[in-house]
């Protein structure tokens, strides 16, 4: 008789952290655990939400899984894939999906899904010309959203224009079309993504059958060499750190330095500094709007919010141009490999129609597998850094009427918390009387302060529920890793000797040692040394500069279209992914060994070796 499948703690049992209750509580009603959530499976998301949220930032979550679940289920009409349902307990976000399982209702799917999706990749390259133009329109009115305030009376105008509206009356206007804009970039976003996805996943499965000795990373390395947008802000720092040594310039910049002081130095330093700092203003727009992070946090901020990221590979990039070291993306390799693999296994083909097949699939995912990355530049990044920056405007109006002390303690509010905030505001200035603001506020700021705090000294399980039979839904498994065998191995980290190895997805081949630098949050990216392997619960492409520093990758999270796995890829870095707990088992500084073509980790000393000291 078989042992029993070991599963995963059920979301009842999962307890609120003493003392953070009312945090707890404040989260809108459809994202708590309920009833019935048991018999399912859940996975916590810390792809895309590796840190505890604060009550506003859960919006990220909320406008991307309503348009996720429009356009996978009611738009695109995915046939076995509906949309994914979140839960928030601790400060933590889990996710499900919801799996079509009817056969009649697969087939209805499949008929919806064939006019709508193959429309799409019929007229991809005309219909992503139109994506950027709306885009762009929906950053530009965002942009032109006023800031908002209150003066003491109405201008004359109000009255001899008759233009019979106050000024409070903005207040509501203007937050109301933040939140709609936001919504509404959520919907642009996944007007393409899951196209992008789907039309890799059909060639992967073509090739699985086809060829069933072939590995997940050579498949993914028949779609890599992209040009995307997301890869363009690293150009520019290298552009930047090119123009540095060209102009004479290149000894201002030293690791450590003062942004402010190479600045202020610069300006004064005759037509060649000056010019170095038209370039970096010609950089700056559009480029440096991406965020240290992955778009799902407030405090993320943007380059152009705060230029340590890009100022801190400057130096590095200018040693290894001075030293004649090739410092761009080998992206004529990548594409010559990549060539060379198609034609490989195309000659393994017997028919002229598996031939046709494979020629039409692999076309398919060439030209609409760059958008997977492409446009976090536009959505992630660009977008919802305007949108946070737009939402401090309501906090420091907030802030100066006496709601609260710091402009950033208005991301303790839910965004429905926001709203009633200015309403507040809107009747108090009306009325002429005091807000209640003042009173309501700031002892609820500081327990959630406290309360998101506290919520960061707890661990939270990888997986919640029942563990089921497979996993269909091709994007949980692509993106995210998790795999019945990935659920099988968290399932039994913990059991008999713990052992020096761990298993993940092969992103990248390539096999290297050296000392881990255990990263666990976007502010601690400037530990890395040169030399180090980075490891972390994931990474984004915005990391790409310091990817000169590091000679490989593990991370926790993510499958083998994961976008760690992309970017790791596209650098020629090796990489492991999806090892579930490599942050958590690798200690700081220990020393271990990357094979990124077979996805094992092994670490080869028992006791850390810290070089900060």
């Amino acid at each position: 008789m078989s042992e029993p499948i070991k599963g995963f703690p059920l979301p009842s049992s999962l307890k609120v952290v003493p003392g953070t209750e009312a945090a707890q509580a404040a989260f809108p009603y459809y994202t708590q655990f309920q009833p019935g959530d048991d018999e399912r499976f859940w996975f916590y998301n810390s792809m895309h939400f590796p840190e505890p949220m604060h009550h506003f930032d859960m919006i990220t979550a909320e406008a991307a899984y309503v348009a996720l679940g429009a356009f996978n289920t009611r738009v695109h009409v995915l046939p076995t894939a509906k949309g994914i349902d979140h839960r928030i307990i601790n400060g933590r976000v889990y996710i499900g999906g919801v799996a079509v399982t009817d056969s009649d209702e697969i087939q209805e799917r499949v008929g919806e899904f064939q006019q709508r999706a193959f429309y799409y990749y019929e007229h991809w390259e005309e219909l992503y010309d139109a994506w950027k133009v709306k885009m762009k329109a929906l950053i530009a009115d965002a942009q032109a959203l006023p800031t908002p305030s209150l003066p003491k009376y109405e201008p004359l105008e109000t009255t001899h224009t008759g233009k019979g509206v106050a000024a409070n009356h903005a207040l509501l206007d203007i937050y109301q079309k933040q939140i709609e804009g936001y919504h509404r970039m959520w919907h642009h976003h996944f007007e393409f993504l899951l196209l992008g996805y789907g039309a890799y996943m059909t060639f992967f499965d073509f090739c699985k059958k086809a060829f069933p000795e072939i590995s997940d990373q050579a498949i993914s390395r028949m779609v890599a060499g992209m040009e995307a947008e997301i890869f363009r802000p690293d150009e520019e720092v290298k552009r930047l750190a090119r123009r540095a040594v060209e102009l004479g310039v290149d000894a201002h910049f030293t690791d450590g330095m003062s942004i402010e002081q190479v600045l202020a130095d610069l300006d004064k330093v005759g037509n060649a500094g000056k010019e170095w700092l038209g370039e970096l203003e010609t950089s700056r727009n559009p480029w440096f709007n991406v965020s240290s992070g992955d778009g799902f946090y407030h405090y993320h901020r943007s380059w152009n919010d705060d230029l340590s990221l890009p100022f801190a590979a400057l130096p590095g990039y200018i040693d290894k141009i001075k030293a004649g070291t090739n410092i761009e993306r080998p992206t004529g390799q990548l594409i010559e490999e990549r060539e060379q693999l198609v034609a490989d296994y195309r000659e393994l083909l017997d028919t002229d129609e598996d031939r046709a097949t494979y020629d039409q699939l692999i076309g398919l995912a060439h030209r609409v597998f760059p958008y997977v990355e492409g446009h976090k530049f536009y959505c992630e990044h660009w977008y919802t850094n305007l949108f946070f920056n737009k939402i401090r405007e309501f906090g420091a109006l907030l802030r100066d009427n006496g709601f609260w002390a710091k402009e950033e303690d208005v991301f303790h509010l839910t965004q429905y918390e926001l709203e009633s905030a200015i309403v507040d505001l809107m009747l108090s200035w009306g009325i002429g009387s005091p807000p209640r603001g003042p009173d309501h506020w700031p002892a609820i700021v500081a327990q959630r302060k406290a309360a998101i705090a506290e919520w960061g000294k707890h661990g939270t399980p990888p997986a919640l529920g029942q563990v089921p039979d497979a996993i269909d839904d091709p994007a949980i498994v692509m993106l995210w890793g998790i795999t019945r065998e990935s659920l099988d191995a968290w399932l039994s980290v913990d059991e008999d000797a713990p052992s020096n190895e761990l298993k993940g997805f092969a992103a990248c081949q390539g096999v290297v040692e050296g000392p881990a630098r255990v990263v666990r949050s976007v502010e601690e990216i400037s530990r890395l040394k040169q030399g180090d392997i980075l490891v972390c619960q994931v990474t984004n492409p915005t990391w790409a500069p310091i990817f000169q520093k590091i000679v490989a990758a593990v991370s926790d999270i993510g499958g083998s279209m994961s976008h760690m796995a992309i970017v790791a890829r596209e650098y020629g870095l090796p990489a492991v992914v999806g090892t579930g707990s490599a942050t958590q088992r690798i200690k700081d500084g220990q020393r271990i060994r990357v094979d990124g073509g077979r996805g094992i980790v092994t670490i080869l000393e028992d006791e850390p070796v810290l070089e900060d000291a």
